[in-house]
């Protein structure tokens, strides 16, 4: 080759070389910087060659409502070429410890399901994106008011879920009846303490019955505490922490109105209205060796299937000042270092569509989390049978659990106050063993100040 042709083509290629450089190109493999190939667009789906890869993590909880999940990934990934899903689902009771050491390693995938409660920590340590850009005013509407509250921090909204929860009594009616106990149907008469207490001394009179109501004790240590038990602190007028700043639970935890409220609850276990070690999961609705149960509404399925048209639900007594109930459940975020938002939200826009959210609920029990879908519900619309759990999800009766990202120490601390104070211990000594573990890790991690 002469030195004039050499020279040419060496030009030639010095300007491919610049071209390329100012089109973006790279000699990094695809991966290396975090994005897989598939995923490495800026999540503009609308001109993508190749479909956009997301993946999804779900925690494995109730078996139906991985059915159905299963199946609205397979129905979506059918129904468009613009966007895989990659569903991976993981174990329920490590999920949160998988979530934050895949947040420390840069390994979070784009849309991830967790626990209500715990939206609020992650969105302090920068796990999650605001959805705000995403979802309009009249969609936020249509939500239970407390989705929306689950979902919000810091003035942004980070969440949504398909569906919310709640607890009731569900009883026997044909107990109560025996009884003579009046039967509540609705919010704005429901027992106060002592029809409460008469209820439960009427039904322990009676043959079959060994105890009078089912604390779901059987579900052990966990966030069943915080989540089923907290509503008794919240009736009497305590709390899990001053939600004035969410600065201390001193004085509001192991205050005068939550040690009552504990010393109560404890009372029912000494006096054998409550049994602390149930053989399992069935006294009410099995045996029938407990009259009433506290528990939410999951528990459709086996009460209606064990008592049949004997089964009632009633909604939350007021034991202090006010009736309450917990609620929250599993909800969806999209991830900060999610490459892909914009797919990402494809996926979730699908999930909270009104003929989706049905679609799990119908499966799962649970309460629908838009006001168009339950008005299509057999269950949960006016006359259902869990009516009462929309009922108090719309009318005031649901305390979320507290709006810190030290939710998940308030939870454990309770957790463990509460299963000792079931086992006699000393309730003042318990609560106050609780607030000093709260209010050390609020000093350690300088009041949880919210993201700048």
């Amino acid at each position: 080759m002469s030195k004039r042709a050499l020279s040419l083509l060496i030009s030639i290629m010095l300007i491919s070389v610049l071209v390329l450089a100012a089109c973006g190109g790279s000699s990094e493999p695809a991966g290396e910087t975090g994005e897989s190939a598939d995923t490495a667009d800026t999540g503009d789906t609308g001109d993508m060659a190749e479909p956009v890869t997301v993946d999804v993590w779900f925690h494995s909880g109730k078996g139906e409502e991985r059915d159905v999940l299963d199946a609205q990934v397979t129905d979506f990934n059918a129904m468009q070429d613009e966007v895989v899903i990659n569903a991976i689902q993981l174990p329920e009771g490590s999920y949160n410890d998988q979530v934050n050491s895949a947040a420390l390693a840069g390994d979070l995938p784009c849309l991830l399901d967790f626990d209500g409660p715990n939206l609020y920590n992650y969105a302090w340590a920068g796990y999650l994106q605001p959805l705000d850009e995403y979802v309009s005013a009249d969609v936020k509407a249509d939500f239970l008011p407390s989705i929306i509250n689950q979902g919000t921090y810091g003035g942004h909204l980070y969440s949504l879920g398909t569906f919310d929860s709640g607890l009731a009594i569900w009883a026997n009616k044909s107990y109560l009846e025996e009884a003579g106990v009046r039967i509540p149907t609705s919010i704005d008469d429901p027992w106060t303490m002592d029809e409460f207490m008469a209820a439960m001394d009427g039904v322990m009179a009676l043959d079959g019955v060994e105890y009078a109501i089912d604390f779901k004790l059987n579900y052990g240590a966990g966030e069943w505490q915080p989540y089923g038990l907290s509503p008794i602190l919240q009736s009497f007028g305590g709390d899990l922490i001053d939600r004035s700043d969410f600065q201390s639970a001193d004085g509001v935890l192991n205050g005068p109105e939550s040690v009552a409220a504990m010393e109560w609850f404890q009372s029912l276990f000494e006096e054998g209205y409550a049994n602390a070690s149930p053989a399992g999961d069935d006294d009410f609705y099995g045996s029938k060796i407990a009259a009433m149960s506290w528990v939410g509404h999951w528990m459709y399925g086996p009460h209606t299937e064990g008592l049949g048209d004997d089964v009632v639900v009633i909604p939350m007594p007021i034991l202090g000042e006010k009736a309450v109930t917990g609620m929250g459940s599993w909800n969806w975020g999209l991830t900060s270092s999610c490459p892909t938002p914009d797919a990402a939200y494809q996926f979730l826009d699908y999930l909270i569509q009104p003929d989706q959210i049905l679609r799990m609920t119908n499966a799962n029990g649970a309460v629908p989390a838009r006001k168009s879908a339950i008005e299509q519900s057999e269950l949960y619309a006016e006359g259902g049978l869990l009516n009462i759990f929309v009922q108090q999800l719309e009318g005031g009766v649901a305390v979320e659990r507290p709006v810190t990202p030290a939710y998940p120490v308030i939870s454990s601390a309770f957790d463990v106050a509460v299963r000792n104070i079931i086992a006699g211990a000393d309730v003042q000594e318990e609560l106050d063993k609780a607030v000093e573990t709260i209010d050390q890790d609020i000093i350690d991690n300088d009041g949880y100040p919210l993201p700048e």
